[in-house]
């Protein structure tokens, strides 16, 4: 085939021109109406393109297209949302802020006087105080022996006019020993002595205990309560974080008392947020993997270096969710990584390190689940609190958490029963050991504090619930969020006087047996309470002997740290305060 070009030529062509060129000046027809459809689509191009809302866009200068009504309020909402939560962020970074300025200024003080303590003790010669051993000792576990030391460091009633500013010092309520001119002069304190756990553990009198803002740091409020409910108490609760050492001086201070010292020890920081659930380096499997060992250890020689007695409620309210060593959620999902079973191989895990250390011997292990009525329906039955029990062996006391908290509940009728008798009759199918309402309160919100603290003191009348050693209160404010609303809960004895009155009458009834001192106008004593009490001396001597009102030693007057700060509270979701 060849390859030269195809000349085309016929009718109406013109050699060298195409079919589309003019021909002598003008246009064919079949020209003109290929250049009419050519214009017409670039028109209909044209129109298309420029619609387009890309285009629109860049041409008007539109960086988003218009909203809706609906996504202008989804956008405020959100940024509402975002307002609040940047000043929540704000306030919390705030809080932590005095909170560690706070525990600085303590450390500091307690410093300070354990320094000016010693040197008093290096100057001094020889030693004053001699008794005070024994009557401390005769009777913290029972609340008999203990009351004159206690009385000697509180002073008279005239704390109870006016409750103290959290942080300040009431010298009506710890007076100083007195000081001689001489400074060299006082000799080395008496070391506290103590019941032995097995005395402790089954106690003749039952436990009045109290969570103040700074005891046993500072007995300011703690005393002030005692004057307000006309009643002193034998127990004292704090709260203690795993990034804290052993803190010896709480429970040396606590058994100058002769209170029995417990601690709450929470395994996270001590300035832990309460709604913060998840604590990636405090969770239990790695507790149960031995890396926390080295502090457990230590911790536990501390305690047989103190050679003092002291109750732990470690991790408490574990069969809720609002703590990170909770195990699930309601529906089954995992809490801070733990797993089923988790809890009861941390519980024997740190008892077993305290168990090698020689530590046992001096703690009394309070197992205190939350009280089930407001827990989820799924973590209400009998198998959640067996899946969380470590066995007998690996505690002395259970204890039990309980409000009278709002939102009240239908059917909640405010008594004692309502309140514990569910969450009791569970406890007491899991092990026959003594129950201590080791974490209780009632609020005024809602206006029915007084009937259930009535309600509550009949829970302790003879044959009602004889297997409850005591109960230790909250005694704080505290402002949460109930419902949505921000809310002020007043836990404390003295928030109303019908709830102060019905508390000191609540706690006064001998057939209750609450150890502890009567701050009561003591009445004329009958004749043979005279006899009983006269000297054995000539009967013209009339003033007692000195064996019948001892006076206390100057270890019981225990002085407040100069800068104490407040106690962590505990959690404000579930069923604490």
């Amino acid at each position: 085939m060849s390859d030269a070009p195809i000349k085309l030529t016929g009718p109406g062509t013109v050699p060298g021109k195409a079919w589309w060129a003019p021909t002598m000046g003008r246009m064919t027809a079949r020209a003109r109406l290929a250049t009419t459809a050519i214009a017409a689509a670039l028109l209909v191009i044209t129109l298309v393109v420029w619609n387009l809302p890309t285009v629109s866009q860049i041409v008007t200068g539109d960086s988003e297209p218009a909203l809706t009504a609906r996504e202008e309020e989804l956008l405020a909402e959100n940024q509402r949302l975002q307002d609040e939560l940047d000043v929540s962020r704000s306030q919390s970074a705030a809080l932590r802020g005095v909170v560690a300025d706070e525990q600085a200024a303590r450390k500091k003080g307690e410093d300070a006087h354990a320094q000016a303590q010693a040197e008093r003790e290096a100057a001094g010669s020889s030693g004053s105080g001699s008794g005070s051993g024994s009557s401390r000792s005769s009777g913290s576990g029972s609340g008999s022996g203990s009351s004159a030391a206690r009385s000697g460091s509180t002073g008279t009633g005239t704390a109870a006019a006016s409750a103290p500013a959290p942080g300040t010092e009431q010298g009506a309520a710890n007076p100083q020993a007195p000081q001689p001119a001489d400074p060299a002069a006082p000799g080395p304190q008496t070391p506290p002595t103590a019941p032995a756990k097995a005395e402790l553990l089954d106690p003749d009198t039952r436990y009045f205990g109290m969570y103040t803002e700074q005891a046993p740091f500072n007995w300011a409020t703690f005393d002030d309560a005692a004057q307000q409910v006309e009643h002193r108490q034998n127990m004292v609760g704090y709260f203690g974080g795993w990034d804290q050492d052993f803190r010896a001086n709480a429970v040396t201070r606590s058994w100058e008392r002769g209170l029995l010292p417990m601690l709450t020890w929470e395994s996270r920081p001590i300035n832990a947020q309460n709604d913060v659930v998840e604590e990636p380096d405090y969770t239990l499997p790695k507790i149960i993997d031995g890396e926390f060992d080295a502090y457990l250890t230590q911790y536990a020689r501390d305690i047989v270096a103190t050679g003092l007695p002291l109750a732990i409620r470690l991790d408490h309210e574990m069969n809720g969710t609002w703590y990170p060593w909770s195990e699930t959620t309601a529906s089954g999902g995992s809490i801070n990584g733990n797993r089923p079973g988790d809890y009861v191989r941390m519980w024997q895990h740190v008892h077993d390190i305290f168990e090698a250390n020689g530590a046992n011997e001096y703690v009394i292990w309070v197992w205190a689940p939350n009280i089930i009525n407001n827990l989820p329906a799924s973590q209400q039955g009998l198998d959640t609190l067996q899946g969380l029990y470590p066995g007998d062996d690996y505690v002395d006391w259970v204890g039990v958490s309980g409000y009278q908290r709002p939102p009240i509940r239908d059917g909640n009728d405010s008594t004692f029963a309502y309140t514990f008798d569910r969450t009791l009759n569970q406890l007491r199918q899991l092990t026959d050991k003594k129950i201590l309402l080791a974490e209780v309160g009632a609020s005024e919100t809602g206006g029915t504090k007084p009937a259930w603290i009535r309600s509550f003191f009949q829970g302790f009348d003879p044959g009602r619930n004889d297997d409850v050693i005591g109960f230790t209160w909250f005694n704080l404010a505290v402002t949460t969020y109930v419902s949505g609303q921000l809310s002020t809960n007043d836990w404390r004895v003295g928030s109303r006087a019908n709830s102060k009155a019905a508390f000191a009458d609540g706690i006064a009834d001998p057939a209750r047996n609450f150890g502890g001192e009567s701050l009561r106008a003591a009445e004329e004593p009958s004749t043979a309470q005279a006899q009983l009490t006269a000297p054995t001396a000539p009967a013209a001597t009339a003033a007692p002997s000195p064996t019948a009102t001892p006076e206390p030693a100057p270890t019981a007057t225990a002085t407040p740290d100069p800068t104490p700060a407040p106690t962590p509270s505990p959690s404000t979701t579930g069923g604490t305060p």
